[in-house]
This record gives structure tokens, sequence and C-alpha cells, in this order.
């Protein structure tokens, strides 16, 4: 039954609005009468930008848009709850409905509520909105309500959200301070040799005797940077589009990846987390029944690093002929042998999904240590190597000073 969102006077005179499920306008209105109400517009149930139901409501619910990462996961977690104790999916959605934060969110629950309440099964209703959820997503509810254990794998979906979401944010974390000091260490550097160095040393200029080494090195700095430094800053925004534009190459965004895997500490830390977050994925598919060739397609998919990808989609063709899922793990240097270890004890034991979600809380615990390390490492690094650059900046300004007291000396 579509919905539709209505404004309306009360007996008060105090405009009323929401979501009312009505065949047509017309009966909308009438059910809005029946309510003691005075139907001032009554439309279907659309995003701001008017886009009809029939084309789908246009948000992005993975990772952004109407839900971030965080809501989708309390929402998947409530709806999650109230599946589980029993009430009927199109009525739980419609409590969620009226629970709703803002109108976006109102309206695309009303609009999933009314493709299940006209019999489509969920799993269909949120593959109408492929810009709203992942396949991934489309997926493991598919698998449960054909298993019968919807409530179970929206738990899973629930965790899953939440899990990577808390990676994300201490990987963010762990970084954010190094990047900070790096900006101010920047900012300040640059502005002690555009403007500070050339005026203290200035002074200076017209003594007869010659400035020290070191402080003429930073006034040619210093002219430099005065000079070029806007032209400097335009080549590094070019260069970073470039490298953009670069990586929409595919060939050339496999070579970049796999370069960056070879990378010292960054290249471990990305192949952690890569390997957590397809270990996670393939465990969550998994235990809710989805097939291990489509379960293996859909993990790749949420690779973000190429070169992982290519190997991830290489170990699907090799499963697809035959070969146990841990041999085709353990063929691909760059997955952690980790993930084939867990795989090939899961493959004995008869538990993969279990199996396979240890790797990922391995993995993941891993990452975080190394982020850690490498945080702790890189913090004295910057510090110390500012305090150097400001040290030589103060001593190219001091030297003269000392330079001209030892003449009047």
């Amino acid at each position: 039954m579509p919905a539709y969102t209505f404004e309306a006077l009360d007996a008060q005179g105090t405009t009323q609005k929401g979501l009312i499920d009505a065949d047509t306008a017309k009966a909308a209105r009438s059910l809005l009468r029946a309510r003691a109400l005075v139907p001032m517009v009554v439309e279907p149930a659309t995003l701001a930008g008017g886009e009809q139901k029939a084309q789908g409501l246009n948000i992005t619910l993975w990772g952004g848009g109407v839900f971030n990462a965080t809501t989708l996961a309390v929402w998947t977690r409530q709806l999650a709850g109230l599946v589980a104790a029993g009430l009927p999916l199109e009525r739980a959605l419609a409590a969620l409905t009226e629970e709703a934060e803002d109108d976006k969110q109102r309206n695309l629950m009303a609009d999933l509520r009314s493709e299940v309440n006209g019999g489509s099964p969920f799993a269909q209703a949120l593959a109408r909105h492929p810009k709203e959820f992942a396949n991934i997503y489309t997926a493991v509810i598919a698998a449960g309500e054909q298993s019968g254990q919807l409530g179970t794998v929206l738990e899973r979906l629930a965790d899953d959200l939440e899990t990577r979401e808390a990676l994300k944010n201490k990987l963010i974390a762990a970084s954010l301070y190094p990047a900070i000091v790096t900006v101010v260490a920047i900012v300040i550097v640059v502005f002690l040799v555009a403007y500070v160095v050339p005026q203290v040393a200035g002074v200076f200029a017209g003594s007869k005797r010659a400035l020290p080494f070191l402080t003429v090195v930073m006034l040619n700095l210093s002219d430099f940077v005065r000079s070029y430094g806007w032209l400097m800053l335009g080549a590094l925004v070019l260069g970073s589009g470039a490298l953009t534009m670069a990586r929409r190459n595919a060939g050339l965004r496999m070579r970049m990846d796999a370069a960056w895997l070879r990378l010292p500490l960054v290249g471990k830390l990305a192949r952690g987390y890569n390997a957590a977050r397809f270990a996670g994925t393939l465990a969550m598919l998994a235990a809710a029944g989805v097939p291990i060739l489509r379960a293996l397609q859909t993990a790749a998919e949420t690779l973000s690093n190429q070169a992982m990808r290519a190997d991830a989609l290489d170990a699907l063709v090799l499963v697809r002929e035959g070969a146990p899922l841990a041999s085709a793990l353990s063929s691909k240097k760059r997955f952690p042998p980790l993930v084939a270890m867990f795989a090939r004890l899961g493959e004995q034991t008869g538990q993969l999904p279990a199996m396979l979600g240890r790797a990922a809380a391995q993995l993941s615990a891993e990452v975080q240590r190394r982020a850690m390390h490498l945080t702790t490492l890189l913090e004295p690094l910057l510090i110390v190597g500012m305090g150097l650059v400001v040290m030589l900046i103060v001593l190219a300004v001091l030297m003269p000073i000392i330079q001209l007291n030892q003449l009047v000396g």
C-alpha cells in the first residue's frame, strides 16, 4: 500500500504532519477527515527533490546520506530486536517509521514498509534502492529471509557495521594527532621563513661584513618561498588532482595499490585492514547461508585496495574450479597467512564462519596495535624534527646578532 505525506489542521487549528497509508491520495484525505483532520497537502512519500517512489528514494545509506554508518547500525539493530521479538516485519518497519528522526528516514522506511506490505520480500524492497543499500546488505537480508533467521542476520549486520566503524574510527584517531602536528609545523616554519627571517636578518643587510653561511642559506630559502610559494602550492594542488585522475585508470591504480602494500610500515597496515574487512564480510555472509562463491564475490568487492581485490577474485576462480578456500587464499601472498590458516581450520572442523570471524578479530586487533605503534613512533619524530628546523631558523637569526656584538666588543 502506498504511503503519503500530509499536512492537516486539527480542531485547534494546529498543523499536523506525518505519513499515512492509503491506496490513493483521495483515500488518504478520507482517512484524515475520519481522524477529524482537515487535509491541506497530501502527496506521495518522496524526497525533497520531488522524485517519485517508483523511481526509488535517491538517498545513500551505506556510509552517508540519510544514515551514516553509526545510525544505520542502530537502525538495523532496532529492526533486529523487533523482528527477533516476534513482531511481523511490516509492523516493525511501521514502528521504526514512527520513531524516525527526520523526514528522509521516515519516507524511506515508509517506502520499504509499503513494498513489504504489498507482498515483496524485504531483500527485494532493499534491492529497489541500489544507491542506498550495498549489495552485501541485500545479499545477507535475502539469505536471512530464505533461512527464516532474519532477526539473527540483522544482528550480524549491525555487528559488522559497528565493528567496521570502530576500526575505522580508531585508525582515524591514531593518525589525527600526527596529521595536526605536521600541518601546524609546516605553517609555523613557512611563516618564520617567509616573514620573520627576512625582517630580522634584513637589519644586517647594509653591513659590509659577510653574513654567516646559515643566515645566507635561510635568506635565499626565504626569497624562494616568497617568490614561488604560491606556485608551489598550485603545483601541489595540480599534482593531487592529477594523482586522483590517474587512479581512475584501472591498470595504473592496480600498480599503485600494489606498490602501497610493499611500503615498510603503512603497507602492513593496509594489508591487515583489508584482510580484516574481507574475512569479517566473508564470515558474516557464510554464517547467513550465502553460497561460498557469491560470498567470495561480495567480500572481494568490499576491498578498497585493488591489488588485494584482484587476488580475492583470483581465489574465487580457484574455488570455482574445485580448490579449497584455504589453498586458494594461501596462494595469494598479499593476504596475511592468518586468513588462510583460519580458513583451513574452519574447513577441517566445519566451522568456517566462526573461524573466519576469529581471523577478522585478530587482524583488526593487529591493525590497531600497529597503528598505535606507528603513532607512538611518529609523534616524537615530528616534535624533534620541528624543533630542529626551528632551531636552525633561530640560529640563522641570532648568528648575525652575535657577530655584531663581537664587533662592538
